[in-house]
């Protein structure tokens, strides 16, 4: 029924058998999962042609999933949680800290299959020229880089581009990187386009010891993505100046500019 949890991610019965059975056919398997939740997909991960996660699509779902796999429509999804790499795998966030991460603590290497972000289109993009206004900004201020993404396929395409931030001197414990912003951009073959982005120290901002939300200063890394496991390019900037105390009243969003020729 529904509200149930799961004693193990691997897929339900005798699904994994049937797969597997697939996959020593030698013919070539796209899996197509209609779930809710991710699950643990053992060799379909390095041995199938593709995979499509639909999760519960509804009742038009059909014809969305025979449009991606048939090629009419071109995917422009991204995964909103990790997929596991093994059916023991724990719930677990992108949103970890180091200690969530692989690390020499723990045998347990919590690595998803497929990170928070994820996804694959028909064609591919070529991320470059990354420039960073100022090296250094106040912690009242806000940085601007920009950059070029092209589409280097044959096809269509949509690039999810996604902003994270990476704070290595926060004075309490982070993720080791969060989401803070993205931007979709449809492209046509050979197309690029001019991304700016405007980020805000407040983004930098998170519970102090004393319980005030604060922006530090100390070095940030800006990092840039087609996911949190695919990492294009990275700016550094250093915050400067005192510690700040926001409230409700700070910017949340990055702000995105999109020029193309």
């Amino acid at each position: 029924g529904e509200g149930c949890d799961a004693e193990t991610l691997a897929l339900p019965g005798v699904q994994e058998q049937l797969l597997d059975t697939l996959l020593d056919a030698g013919t070539p398997v796209v899996v197509t999962l209609l779930a809710g939740r991710p699950y643990a997909l053992g060799r379909a991960v390095r041995e199938s042609a593709a995979v499509v996660q639909s999760f519960f699509p509804g009742e038009e779902g059909t014809p969305a999933i025979a449009g991606v796999l048939s090629g009419r429509v071109a995917p422009s999804g991204r995964l909103p949680v990790s997929i596991p790499n093994g059916p023991g795998a724990q719930p677990s966030t992108y949103l970890a800290a180091r200690l969530g991460q692989v690390n020499e603590v723990s045998n347990i290497d919590p690595t998803p299959a497929f990170g928070f972000g994820h996804g694959l289109t028909y064609t591919s993009f070529d991320w470059s020229d990354l420039t960073v206004e100022r090296a250094a900004v106040g912690t009242d201020g806000e940085a601007e880089l920009a950059f070029t993404v092209r589409n280097s396929g044959d096809r269509d395409g949509t690039e999810v581009v996604q902003l994270y931030l990476h704070d290595p001197v926060a004075s309490v414990v982070q993720p080791v990187q969060r989401l803070v912003g993205f931007v979709r951009l449809a492209l046509a073959p050979g197309q690029a386009a001019r991304v700016g982005v405007t980020v805000p120290a407040d983004l930098a901002s998170f519970t102090g010891r004393d319980g005030r939300r604060i922006v530090e200063p100390g070095e940030l890394e800006l990092r840039l993505g087609a996911s949190s496991t695919d990492l294009r390019l990275t700016a550094n900037v250093t915050l400067t100046g005192q510690v700040r105390v926001v409230d409700h009243t700070r910017r949340l969003h990055a702000d995105f500019g999109v020029t193309t020729p």
